[in-house]
């Protein structure tokens, strides 16, 4: 697939940011049905998601690539742990400030921006790899990242890991490891539902850049330096360990998508029920989710 036709990929899921835009600008949709669209999104829709590639991937996938790109998706929260423990302290001097920035180098939009960018470039028939990815981020979240923001381990975050997301992408593997058949019906039902998880998300994300303060998103040079590490630098860092591991080109153009996707929304959410400033974490997730439209290409062209 040559740059340029991921270039073009990507600015169609750019036009799909830009029509929600326009519908918070025309006030088609408000701050509740928001909330509403964006729990809907994480509670059904990307559950299904997850569920119909497996479902309509059962046979397709061997067993051993199902290991290795969970091995994969470890090794990648492993490396991005040591990346915001080294890096963050370069980006502020708050330490509530340093734990965000250290929660925006591990935490990326592997969800909302992931599976849309996945299916998109590749395929939807890969959006499978993008479910063990999401489990370990969910176990990598609710563990490393809540002791980050508390400074301790919590029984609540434990009880957290029980969600939509979690059971759909545990239910994904089973149904691939066992090669577990869906009656068509069921498959039909939930591929129409997934398939509508991924243009709604990028809507949601147009709405909340017309709710931003676009001076703070684009007038930081921080936030570039921040952007050029997480989006390029760090991935392509990664591409020779991935090298080392793999000779599978599709495994390799999913892990390095994954790698070089945005900073995610759940270190804000975590970050705003401790009570600490979000602004900067609110600018970062806007601007490397534009700037990916631009870094993305640059990457899978590494990859060839």
């Amino acid at each position: 697939m040559t740059i340029f036709t991921v270039f073009c990929q990507m600015l169609s899921l750019l036009i799909m940011i830009g029509s929600g835009y326009i519908v918070a600008k025309k006030k088609m949709i408000d701050d509740h049905a928001n909330s509403q669209l964006s729990e809907v999104i994480v509670k059904l829709l990307n559950p299904l998601l997850f569920f119909s590639s497996a479902a309509n991937s059962v046979g397709l996938i061997p067993l051993d690539t199902v290991g290795l790109t969970a091995l994969i998706a470890v090794g990648m929260f492993v490396i991005f742990i040591l990346a915001g423990i080294l890096l963050a302290p370069f980006f502020d001097t708050d330490p509530d400030q340093r734990k965000i920035f250290q929660m925006m180098f591990i935490f990326s939009n592997l969800g909302f921006i992931g599976i849309p960018v996945v299916s998109s470039i590749l395929g939807p028939e890969y959006v499978v790899y993008v479910t063990e990815f999401l489990l370990v981020y969910n176990l990598v979240f609710y563990t490393y990242g809540v002791a980050v923001m508390d400074g301790c381990f919590t029984i609540e975050s434990v009880k957290a890991m029980v969600n939509p997301g979690t059971v759909c992408s545990l239910l994904a593997i089973i149904v691939i490891v066992f090669e577990i058949q869906i009656p068509e019906f069921i498959k039909t039902a939930i591929t129409y539902l997934g398939n509508a998880a991924s243009p709604l998300a990028l809507i949601l994300v147009g709405f909340t850049l017309a709710q931003s303060d676009l001076k703070k998103i684009f007038g930081e040079p921080r936030l570039y330096i921040f952007s050029l590490i997480k989006l390029l630098i760090l991935p392509l860092l990664m591409l020779p360990l991935l090298h080392m591991v793999t000779k599978d080109p599709a495994l390799i153009s999913v892990c390095m998508v994954l790698f070089a996707m945005p900073t995610g929304n759940m270190p804000l959410m975590l970050g705003n029920q401790r009570g600490i400033d979000g602004s900067t974490c609110s600018a970062s997730i806007i601007l490397t989710t534009i700037l990916c439209v631009f870094t993305v290409p640059v990457v899978v062209a590494v990859v060839g």
